[in-house]
């Protein structure tokens, strides 16, 4: 299953309300401060939230996703993404690294170990989930 930020083209796309804008623009900021603290907190992915933000700016602000979109950092996953849903190789190793970190950190800390099972056990369903996807596009896989 692909995801594709952008809205499919011509008559099917109805205009969105100023409200709906709003919310779309609203959850386009949320997933990109997320994302970006997801950056530097462990215990948050950052890929899924910039790629959510990605989506919400796609059907509220052009502005933002053209600046996602022409990230050095944002850009290429964006554009991988909509490219058949390809992770890198290095954001799935550097992804389940921190999953690993996290999982630890939840069982060596003062949580409830059913909490930090149930946070360990979606981590692993992402992680079979994310180490699924393609690491090159259809195109660059054919040529080696």
């Amino acid at each position: 299953m692909s995801f594709d930020p952008t809205p499919p083209p011509g008559p099917l796309t109805a205009p969105l309300s100023a409200l709906a804008r709003a919310v779309y623009l609203g959850l386009a900021l949320l997933f990109l401060v997320l994302g970006i603290l997801g950056a530097f907190l462990p215990v948050l992915p950052t890929t899924p939230f910039i790629l959510l933000s990605a989506w919400a700016a796609a059907r509220s602000s052009p502005r933002l996703l053209g600046w996602l979109e022409s990230h050095t950092a944002f850009g290429p996953m964006i554009r991988d993404w909509r490219r058949g849903g390809v992770v890198s190789r290095k954001a799935k190793w550097m992804s389940s690294g921190f999953m690993v970190a996290s999982g630890g950190w939840l069982l060596w800390s003062n949580h409830p170990r059913w909490a930090a099972w149930a946070a360990i056990a979606c981590m692993g369903t992402v992680a079979v989930w994310l180490w699924r996807r393609p690491e090159r596009h259809a195109e660059d896989a054919e040529s080696h």
